[in-house]
């Protein structure tokens, strides 16, 4: 739209101020003469002017025409003006330190579960060193074989052992070879079992159980040793002194060989040094006889033998072999003397 026009002016009214104004021009002194004092005036009265100038009052807002461009915002163009200024570099900061804000705020939260986790990993690898220091000790020559001591040996002669187990020293004491100490103890009949024993650093220790011999077992070859399994010790021409002949039927793969065997070692070592002979012919059988006096004891079966023995003992305090023709313990409970 057209912008309002101020309404025309009546023509007494245009007269009237120009000849207002004419006077005023008229009275306006020259530049190069002195200004003349004003006259004085008597007041005039304001009046009404006949005709006043209509005021101008708009019909309607104005409104821009359409290719006219909108003022900008002064706050938009603000806005505008700084993100044109951010640049990459700006971001990336600004990214950065989000990053650092966000990884300070993790390690705020965590730090007791940090604390946990660096302990356990302490401990693990604490006891990981001290294992690998250990084994790494144990398997170097700091932990050699030295001195091999043989404990248990009675019958043995205990540096014959240590000499066929010579082939064990310097060697570590993890690394000690056991088949091969079975193999070097095999060549001793007498041996019964053995157990092996490290002392550190430098000392191995076998222990060893010797067989108990029970008694000779005639054979083509002479009179052989024999312990309770029917493992021959030795063999010599002519039976030992002070060492039972044994009378087994069946030999010593017989059952009553295995029961006069349990016999025997279930004796005392004083009963069991007076016994010159041992005759079974079945289990139930068993028949010792004591040297000196040909006293003779009737055993029975391997049952309750403990018990049986304990009652000989006393019977035989209260009552020598000497006066004794024999002594017949097959019932556990009551000793027959004649």
């Amino acid at each position: 739209m057209r912008r309002p026009s101020p309404l025309p002016q009546s023509p007494v009214a245009s007269r009237g101020t120009a000849e207002k104004a004419a006077p005023a021009r008229a009275a306006r002194p020259a530049r190069d003469e002195a200004p003349a004092p004003a006259p004085e005036r008597e007041p005039v009265e304001p009046t009404l002017d006949e005709n006043p100038t209509a005021p101008v009052i708009p019909l309607a807002s104005p409104t821009p025409l359409p290719d006219a461009k909108p003022d900008p915002d002064p706050a938009t163009a603000d806005e505008g003006a700084d993100a044109a200024q951010v640049g990459f570099r700006e971001v990336w900061k600004a990214a950065r330190a989000r990053r650092k804000a966000l990884r300070a705020e993790i390690r705020r939260f965590t730090v007791r579960q940090r604390r946990r986790r660096a302990v356990w990993f302490g401990a693990a690898a604490s006891v990981l060193l001290l294992a690998l220091g250990t084994l790494g000790a144990a398997y170097s020559p700091l932990f050699g074989v030295e001195k091999i001591s043989v404990v248990g040996a009675q019958q043995l002669a205990a540096a014959d052992v240590e000499a066929a187990l010579s082939g064990q020293l310097g060697k570590p004491l993890p690394l000690v070879d056991e088949s091969a100490i079975k193999a070097e103890l095999v060549a001793f009949p007498l041996i019964e079992t053995y157990a092996l024993e490290a002392r550190p650093p430098h000392e191995l220790v076998v222990r060893i159980v010797e067989r108990t011999p029970i008694g000779l077992i005639e054979t083509r070859a002479g009179y052989t040793l024999v312990d309770a399994a029917g493992v021959a010790l030795s063999t010599t021409a002519t039976p030992s002194a002070g060492t039972p002949v044994l009378t087994i039927t069946g030999g010593v793969d017989s059952d009553a060989f295995a029961s006069a065997g349990q016999v025997m070692r279930s004796l005392p070592d004083d009963i069991r040094a007076q016994v010159t002979a041992v005759t079974a012919s079945t289990p139930d059988d068993v028949t010792l006889e004591l040297g000196g006096t040909n006293t003779q004891v009737v055993w029975g079966s391997a049952d309750d033998s403990a018990v049986k023995a304990s009652n000989l003992a006393k019977m035989m305090a209260a009552r020598p072999p000497a006066d004794v023709f024999s002594y017949d313990v097959s019932s556990p409970d009551v000793v027959v003397v004649r």
